[in-house]
């Protein structure tokens, strides 16, 4: 895995401590162009920013997502809005089913890579981080992005510490998360993917501490998981080991790592991590999680019972009593799944999880027995 970046990352953005100024200095500063990506959009000083540095004769230009939910007739209006007033306007192609990324980029020098749309909602009520980087490899493959998604070209990832879902998310945000050594510590709204779940838990199992600000699709008794409830969350990051940390819009769930357009940065300035790490603290501690009543509704796993070698033949020989049971247990699977699980194949699950339950359970008696 490439190493996260650490030079020239010049600010890190906390909503909604630092609204919308720092994206209205930025535009303001420009001097030979802007290019911004645009999923939502409803501030008007921005639009009014955007329009005034067009008519000073610099170079903007908007993406404009196709579609997003409920919001496709103010997009088109923005669009209109946007070519009365000489900025030159592309629309996201449909072959992806969202384009959600969300950034801006100045001068072909300066990259703000934000987790938030340009919407009151995000920027005045909610949690949302960004960055400001002037990180040159980091600018340019911004660049190549917003140009391969602009003219709808094929966009492939140059920069391990650029993730854009989905070419390269799921590999870079996977190995991340596997690198962990102590902690970490995840803002997701909607963390709900298999094989990430699985790597936490297998984290978690194996003494890392896993918290969660948001919400995770099964429940866990290794992994501490909140809501946050003092204000509305709308951030998708990770702080591993209080060291490195990953900003961006993709949450954990399928779509967002596989058939979203989605953009995140991997940071390791200390002042950047260590100020989301004190934040994430704070927020963590309004959710009013209670750990210690957390643990102690934990199972309590039972020792399987020791078999020596003795028992071990003794075992042998009572065989017979466990395959008695597993054929009355496929029966009663059969008769349980009924004719529609077999037609939608179903059944063969079904058998699968009781022939598990009675090998395990058969086991355990027998071992006990012999014993």
């Amino acid at each position: 895995m490439a190493r996260p970046v650490e030079g020239l990352i010049l600010k890190l953005l906390v909503q909604p401590r630092d609204g919308v100024g720092p994206l209205l200095a930025g535009i303001k500063s420009a001097k030979k162009s802007i290019d911004i990506l645009i999923f939502r959009m409803d501030f008007n000083d921005i639009e009014a920013a955007l329009i005034a540095a067009s008519g000073k004769g610099i170079a903007v230009r908007a993406l404009i997502a196709h579609t997003n939910r409920g919001g496709e007739p103010k997009l088109r209006s923005m669009e209109m809005r946007f070519l009365e007033a000489g900025i030159t306007v592309g629309r996201t192609a449909a072959d992806l089913t969202r384009y959600h990324g969300k950034m801006m980029i100045v001068d072909r020098r300066l990259l703000f890579l934000l987790s938030f749309n340009f919407v009151h909602l995000d920027i005045d009520h909610s949690r949302g981080f960004g960055v400001i980087a002037k990180n040159a490899k980091v600018v340019g493959e911004a660049v190549k992005l917003f140009e391969a998604d602009l003219n709808r070209q094929t966009y492939e990832a140059g920069l391990g510490t650029f993730i854009v879902s989905p070419t390269n998310a799921r590999k870079e945000l996977a190995a991340f998360l596997k690198q962990a050594r102590k902690q970490l510590l995840i803002y997701d709204p909607d963390l709900a993917d298999k094989q990430m779940i699985r790597i936490l838990e297998d984290q978690a199992k194996a003494g890392i501490e896993v918290k969660v600000i948001g919400n995770m699709l099964a429940p866990s008794s290794n992994i501490a998981v909140a809501a946050l409830t003092n204000i509305r969350l709308h951030t998708r990051t990770i702080i591993r080991d209080g060291r490195q940390a990953f900003i961006g819009s993709q949450s954990l769930r399928e779509s967002e790592l596989d058939e979203r357009r989605e953009i995140g940065m991997m940071v390791r300035t200390s002042t950047i991590v260590g100020e989301l790490l004190a934040t994430f603290e704070k927020d963590w501690a309004s959710t009013g999680f209670d750990e210690a009543r957390r643990d102690a509704a934990k199972p309590l796993e039972k020792e399987p019972p020791k078999i020596t070698a003795k028992a071990n033949r003794a075992l042998a020989k009572e065989m017979a009593p466990l395959k008695t049971k597993l054929k009355k247990a496929i029966k009663k699977a059969v008769e349980s799944a009924g004719k529609d699980a077999q037609m939608h194949g179903a059944l063969k699950l079904t058998v699968k999880a009781a022939v598990k339950i009675a090998v395990n359970q058969a086991v355990q008696e027998l071992a006990e027995e012999v014993q």
